[in-house]
């Protein structure tokens, strides 16, 4: 593997952690997250985004214009 490449996915890898270190997930199935694959890492943000965009739709306001 080049040194671009390993460099690119260490940099990728080190954003997500931060990103789930954010968002107060350290541990994933009693590996810590330094442990998981990049995989491992985009599906764990990719699921707690869901999750996050989903709590944001259920409190949104509604704003519904009824005319009588």
């Amino acid at each position: 593997m080049g040194i671009l490449l390993r460099k690119a996915i260490e940099k990728k890898r080190n954003f997500l952690i931060n990103k789930l270190i954010n968002e107060r997930v350290y541990k994933k199935n009693d590996s810590h997250l330094f442990e998981l694959t990049l995989t491992d890492l985009e599906n764990e943000y990719m699921k707690i985004s869901k999750i996050r965009e989903k709590e944001s739709d259920d409190h949104s306001p509604c704003l519904r214009i009824h005319f009588i």
